[in-house]
């Protein structure tokens, strides 16, 4: 058993990180019905104008503008009714000077019309309809090419498609589209105590947190998490377990990181590739690994469910949203008072989860191997390296999960 080296802050962890991580440069089809927060590879160039064709924006009468000139709510202008267009049809008759035909919400204005009254400013007898309002030519009529022009481009290489822009996509008969791949993330729990979720417990034995709460992460953050077997703290076996992982986009391992005898896992990295840094001045996550085997990206993440997943938050989600090409996660923040005075860790930059109840936020860390100090917080709080004292009253920043 040997301690953890010099540690380093916080921010040059990050720093070192966010340069070792690229983007994703695999590409895909993927058809239109998956294409939710994916990432264009190209401008997508519309071919056809939208709307198709002039179309009534609302239900009424598709008139010449000029027979309405002299309507008013006390002298209406009379129009023969010559016909009806619902949505979907296309006109058979004119409209003449004198007439009107029905229409529908988005159906095609027939030849001789340039404006619709609306059926509320209209009433009708038979075949005559008394229109109450003059409208000018245009109105309540959506011309063609309105919204989008053929020939216009309609979204950038880059953009985070989102449902609107899935809706735009299939406004132009777009059936799929190009983007980048999600990247393919290997997640491998260590350690022979852990045991896989669903088995019979053995004593001395807990079951593997770690691997599903940074594939959650992983999942809302645009990659492909990978659940490989469970894997013994040894030299060889990890070396083995990075074989087969080698064609991922990056690896995570939970375990295996901190200063005990069985703790192996910076060596293998280093013989296989190098270690970038191992040990962070954080509480809780102190002993977090990062490397590089080849080009890929190698997380150590300490194996207490706490420390594990606080730092997937850190280090990971921003990582996998980087290799994924998805653009940066804001935090939401609230700012509250302290519920109780805390005591912190001098030198260490401390993750503390806490509970909002009745506008004050209230502490729930009990230690780093507890998953409920996460599970039954509302979000967290930072506590910078060279505060010791966080008082009562003092308004804090939670970040909400």
């Amino acid at each position: 058993m040997k301690p953890l080296g010099s540690l380093i802050p916080l921010a040059e962890a990050k720093t070192l990180v966010d340069a070792n991580v690229r983007p994703i440069e695999r590409v895909e089809t993927v058809p239109l019905i998956s294409l939710g927060h994916r990432i264009l590879v190209r401008d997508v160039r519309s071919t056809i104008d939208v709307p198709p064709y002039n179309r009534s924006a609302m239900d009424g009468y598709a008139v010449k503008a000029q027979d309405t000139f002299q309507a008013g709510k006390f002298q209406p202008v009379e129009l023969d009714c010559v016909g009806v267009v619902n949505a979907g049809d296309v006109p058979t008759k004119k409209v003449k000077k004198g007439t009107c035909i029905q229409i529908s919400t988005g159906a095609m204005i027939p030849e001789g019309a340039d404006a619709v009254v609306m059926v509320e400013n209209t009433e009708r007898s038979g075949e005559k309809v008394q229109v109450f309002r003059s409208i000018p030519p245009g109105a309540n009529v959506s011309k063609q090419g309105e919204d989008i022009r053929k020939d216009s481009i309609v979204l950038r290489e880059g953009e985070l498609l989102t449902p609107s822009k899935i809706g735009v996509l299939a406004a132009l008969g777009f059936k799929e589209a190009e983007v980048y791949s999600m990247p393919r993330v290997s997640v491998i729990p260590t350690g022979k105590e852990v045991a896989e979720v669903g088995r019979e417990l053995r004593k001395g034995q807990v079951f593997d947190i770690n691997s599903h709460t940074l594939s959650s992460i992983l999942l809302e953050n645009g990659c492909v998490p990978v659940l490989h077997p469970i894997v013994e703290d040894t030299t060889e076996a990890l070396t083995d377990a990075f074989g087969e992982e080698s064609r991922s986009d990056m690896i995570v391992l939970s375990g295996g990181s901190s200063a005990g005898e069985r703790d192996v896992l910076e060596g293998v990295v280093s013989k296989l590739g190098k270690v970038i840094f191992h040990g962070v001045q954080i509480k809780p996550g102190k002993p977090t690994i990062f490397g590089l085997i080849g080009s890929t990206p190698v997380f150590g993440m300490p194996g207490y469910p706490t420390a594990c997943l606080t730092n997937g938050y850190v280090f990971l989600q921003p990582a996998a949203r980087k290799m994924a090409r998805l653009p940066p996660k804001g935090d939401t923040v609230q700012m509250v008072p302290m519920a109780k005075k805390y005591a912190a860790d001098l030198g260490r930059h401390q993750f503390l989860t806490v509970k909002i109840k009745g506008g004050e936020a209230h502490v729930v860390f009990k230690e780093s191997g507890t998953i409920t100090s996460i599970a039954n917080a509302d979000g967290w709080i930072e506590i910078p390296p060279n505060v010791d004292i966080v008082e009562k009253g003092m308004m804090v920043e939670v970040h909400l999960f």
